[in-house]
Formats: structure tokens, sequence, C-alpha cells
């Protein structure tokens, strides 16, 4: 087939230079799309990280700058002539499919984003949360990281602790110690309250506000069982609860002040032949 130089001319006008024209359109679109949506994640990044944890901004700017690159090929794409129509159907359906399959993994995200943004705990914290107790080392988008007293790393989905009762027991700066001792019903209650009374305004450890408080708590079946209730810093709790248990026992001791206990009797009989 012989084409005339009109024919070829045609042609050219008619489809090639469309083309080219597309063509140079749509690799216009992609790189100043693919500009934008950077400029626009760069933006967005920088206002996230006033607001919420880095890693939950860095997060979200992946994602939206994955959700406006796929835009602006798809924009691309239509300008060449390409029908996108089919290909949007076919990653809306690749996408709900892919929810179904992560729905767990997806619930976890949801919930480290709240976790993140809500904030109730932080890194360094102790918590306990999801049937587990530790410090918490960081915070993931999926998980957190605990890290227990015997130095065990927990790994802990996000979506558990969420949807359950989170007790956080350094947030507030300081905690009360409860205790309780119990003394016989022939003791001395108010030789005991100075007792533990001095023993509290002794040690430098414990806070004057709020002001510790020291009564009976009950009558029991052996004993009367005196409360004592002193505040401390939360990084001086233990340390604080295990001297007052032992200084409590040797000025008890001192004292001539008893601790009931439980007792058993054996009778042992021999039986004569």
């Amino acid at each position: 087939m012989n084409l005339s130089a009109a024919d070829i001319k045609h042609l050219v006008e008619a489809y090639a230079v469309p083309l080219a024209v597309n063509f140079v359109i749509a690799v216009l679109v992609l790189v100043i799309g693919r500009w934008i949506a950077k400029a626009v994640v760069k933006m967005m990044a920088r206002v996230l990280e006033k607001k919420v944890e880095p890693s939950l901004a860095r997060f979200l700017a992946d994602v939206t700058y994955a959700i406006l690159l796929m835009v602006v090929v798809i924009a691309a794409l239509d300008q060449l002539g390409v029908k996108t129509t089919a290909a949007v159907a076919v990653l809306g359906a690749a996408g709900l499919a892919v929810g179904f399959a992560l729905q767990g993994s997806l619930g976890n995200f949801a919930a480290g984003v709240m976790i993140l943004l809500f904030k109730p705990f932080r890194v360094g914290d102790f918590v306990v949360a999801a049937g587990q107790s530790g410090t918490v080392e960081s915070i993931k988008v999926f998980s957190t990281v605990l890290v227990t007293g015997d130095n065990r790393q927990i790994v802990v989905p996000n979506g558990q602790i969420f949807s359950g009762p989170i007790e956080n027991t350094t947030v507030r700066g300081t905690r009360r110690i409860d205790l309780v001792f119990g003394i016989g019903y022939g003791d001395d209650i108010k030789q005991a309250k100075d007792i533990l009374e001095g023993l509290i305004a002794a040690d430098d450890r414990i806070l004057r506000e709020p002001a510790a408080t020291v009564g009976v708590a009950s009558l029991g079946a052996s004993s009367v069982d005196l409360f004592c209730r002193p505040w401390t810093a939360t990084g001086d709790y233990w340390g604080v609860h295990g001297d007052l248990l032992e200084k409590v026992k040797a000025e008890f001791d001192r004292a001539g002040i008893s601790f009931p206990f439980p007792q058993q009797d054996v009778h042992v009989y021999q039986k004569r032949a």
C-alpha cells in the first residue's frame, strides 16, 4: 500500500501529533503532580509532628503520599487515553479484599492511632493493660512494646490494649501506699498509731501533701487492723513500701506489740498396748 505525502501528513496530524501532545501533557501531569504531592505531604507532616507522635505523623504522611501518587498516575493514564474506570474498579475490589483479609491488623492500626492521639500512656510509663504489666518501651502503629520488671519484652497488639481498661501508675506522678497492720486486742492502739506516724514523719521520701493517714480499719476475728496510707513519688513507691514493712516490724517488736497470726495446736496421744 503506497501512501502519498498528503496521506502521511494527514496521519501525522490526526494521530501522531495528538498522541505526542497527550504524552507530553501526561508526563507533565506526572512530574508536577508528584511534586505537588510531596509538597502537600511535607507540609502535612510538619503540622502533624506538632500535634501527634512522630511515628503516627510519618505513617499518615506516607499513606497520604501513596494515595496522592495513585491519583496522579490515574490522571496521567487518563490523559494518554487509557480507560481508567476498570483500573479504579479493580483497585477498589483489591482494597476491599485486602481489608477483609487484614481486618485484625486494621483494628490494631485504628487502636494504635487512638492511643497515639489521646495518649492514655507515654513511653516510660508503667501500665497494666490487656492482662500484661510493664514499662512502655515504644508505641507503634500496630502494637505496644512493654518491658517487665525482670527485663522481659512483651509485644501487645494495640487492639487488645484499647478494648479494655488501661491502668497507668506513672501519669499522676504520685502514689498512695496502702498498708494494713494487725495488732492484738490487748495491745495499745494509740501506741501503735504513734509508732506508725513517727516512722512516716521520719522518712523524707514520704510526701507531706497529701498528708498520710493512720487509723483503725476493722476489728477482725483475732486482731485490730490498722491502716497506714502514706503518699510518695511514683519512683519511690516500692522502696518506701518495703522499708515501712521492715521498720514497723522492728518497732512493734521493740514496743512489745504483737502480730496475731493463725495458730494450730497439735495434740499427740500415745496409745498403750
